[in-house]
């Protein structure tokens, strides 16, 4: 960042909530020295899904959700190298804002994690496949044996060729290789995020306060440090390992059993608010709590899913509106759904419809 571009006001954000891709990839702020780390051979960051944003963001304009305030506070998260802990009530957006900063600032493939009550640490950081290696480790052991049992057989017999090609069956039992451990390894959504890519990953850490109570502890080292050991590996003879990511078909070297980021990514986690977290926790992490959008925000997300705006919309967001304010627990997705109800031909709102459409709009807290 240039010292003129520093007294600008607000010269200093990279993220302004727009959701448009960039035709270059914005060039992000230096971390401090307390958030810089070491890892390499640098990697560059994957192309982005774009399905998969296209189902979280639509396919039109993006409606702007963040306020001044809001804005700030990701660009704080970016700039300090910090994870960003969103709260607010079930479907505003805390985890679509995951891909607003992906596809804004060009940081490809969003990395997600959905967590339940049974996830543990390891389960973000890698796999590792025991059962799978062991049978390999049979198999190829019995290859060996039975490729050892053609080779005696063939040299026992009356006819041998005289140029060795009776040894054909031994030369190939040589040639076959142990599984390689790295084959049965798969690092988890954390675990690739902390790959050392040129450019910081995003990851999505969805509902965290659905997880153990351990959990949130268990992550501090890590998002500390930026950096994991897979046990595995540490204890196995090859300095490096080949090993699979959360990415679709790709891979990955670890060397030495331990895994460091390059640029710490862009962690957006997510919480309902049915619990609080440690306060160890909580400080290494910027809070942000996300309102529900507003009507005009709502029509503007409901043109930029649909690409139009369907007769009646104006109704059933003013409905929306009012049951929300009315302190009921509903999500942007019911909206969605009851608006492209109205856009199947021959759909009556009124009348036997009013019916499907007040079920689409339930209160969700009624738990039916």
């Amino acid at each position: 960042m240039t010292a003129q571009e520093q007294t600008v006001p607000n010269g200093w954000r990279v993220f302004h909530g727009t959701g448009r891709e960039p035709a270059v990839p914005p060039v992000l702020p230096q971390p401090p020295p307390w958030r810089t780390f070491r890892g390499g051979p640098s990697r560059p960051v994957p192309p982005a899904d774009a399905q998969a944003a296209s189902r979280r963001l639509g396919h039109g304009d993006i409606a702007p959700q963040l306020g001044e305030e809001e804005i700030d506070v990701v660009n704080a998260a970016l700039l300090l190298r910090r994870p960003l802990l969103i709260t607010g009530p079930p479907g505003v957006g805390k985890s679509t804002l995951a891909y607003l900063i992906s596809r804004e600032l060009g940081l490809g493939r969003v990395l997600e994690w959905n967590i339940v009550s049974r996830t543990v640490l390891r389960d973000g950081l890698y796999a590792h496949d025991a059962m799978g290696r062991a049978q390999a480790i049979a198999a190829w052991r019995a290859g060996l044996n039975r490729a050892a049992g053609d080779a005696e057989g063939a040299a026992d017999g009356p006819e041998e060729r005289a140029d060795g090609g009776g040894s054909a069956s031994g030369e190939s039992s040589a040639r076959q290789l142990p599984p390689l451990l790295g084959d049965f390894v798969t690092l988890g959504p954390l675990g690739t995020a902390l790959l050392p890519y040129d450019r910081p990953r995003v990851l999505l850490v969805d509902e965290l306060d659905k997880s153990d109570i351990d959990l949130p502890n268990d992550l501090l080292h890590v998002l500390e440090n930026g950096s994991y050991d897979v046990p595995e590996l540490v204890r196995d003879a090859a300095d490096t390992a080949r090993v699979h990511t959360s990415d679709p078909g790709s891979q990955a070297d670890v060397r030495g059993g331990r895994v460091e980021c390059r640029e710490f990514p862009v962690v957006v986690i997510t919480s309902n608010g049915e619990r609080e977290f440690p306060a160890a926790f909580r400080r290494r992490c910027l809070p942000l709590e996300m309102r529900t959008p507003t009507r005009e925000q709502l029509l503007a997300m409901v043109e930029g899913h649909l690409g139009a705006r369907p007769g009646g919309t104006d109704d059933l967001v003013d409905l929306f509106v009012q049951r929300v304010q009315a302190g009921g627990t509903h999500s942007v997705d019911q909206l969605l759904n009851a608006v492209q109800m109205t856009t199947a031909g021959g759909f009556q709102a009124d009348g036997q419809g009013r019916t499907l459409v007040e079920m689409l709009l339930r209160d969700l807290a009624k738990g039916r």
